[in-house]
């Protein structure tokens, strides 16, 4: 248990997918100009990221994993070489079923994403966090830990950024700073904070 928690605070702080692994910079971004589509898009990105990374374990371990087929007597068979396709294909059907629960039920949030909810499927750090599993090794316990805590960790970043550019709406900001020009800014300073949390981890 204590390993899992670690692994936890592993993904969200260290490898924290926006500000560490610089993953699903275009949605954190586009979205972090009010708290609500923030928060919208951190609960999105955690449940996505939570489905999606244990099941696409076991898509790769018993489908797709060099020897994943011994079991029928066909140990020399790799389909390693589909993981991409299969875990875009596993993305895509989640973020589909997603869409049609925040349009039934959450309508606002569903408007509040607009063209960026679509466009989850192809959100590079929900793809980051299969191709990490699969690069790390994780057991299944794990790769639903890494995909929570990943989640987790990009709603915090994004709820952060949109928190302090709300506050910094009616700041007499000087005209190039204004909009992305502040965002970049504030996305480095953040960045740099996790960097040192992640530094701080490095030396432990």
């Amino acid at each position: 248990m204590t390993d899992l928690w670690t692994l936890f605070l592993t993904a969200a702080f260290v490898d924290n997918m926006p500000l560490t692994l610089f993953l699903g910079l275009c949605t954190f971004l586009a979205l972090s100009k009010r708290p609500e589509a923030a928060l919208g898009l951190g609960v999105a990105m955690t449940g996505v990221l939570g489905v999606t990374v244990p099941l696409n374990h076991l898509i790769y371990r018993f489908f797709l994993a060099p020897g994943a087929w011994a079991w029928a007597g066909l140990p020399e068979i790799d389909l390693s070489y589909l993981s991409l396709i299969a875990f875009i294909g596993v993305i895509a059907a989640s973020v589909q079923l997603l869409e049609m629960v925040l349009d039934r039920f959450v309508p606002s949030i569903y408007a509040a994403f607009g063209v960026f909810l679509p466009l989850l499927t192809v959100q590079c750090a929900i793809l980051g966090g299969s191709l990490f599993m699969v690069e790390r090794s994780y057991t299944f316990a794990e790769s639903a830990v890494f995909g929570l805590g990943s989640g987790v960790g990009f709603a915090l970043a994004v709820a952060m950024l949109a928190s302090i550019r709300t506050r910094l709406a009616y700041a007499d900001l000087p005209a190039g700073l204004r909009g992305l020009g502040i965002a970049f800014i504030l996305t480095g300073l953040l960045s740099l904070g996790f960097a040192a949390i992640a530094q701080m981890a490095a030396a432990q």
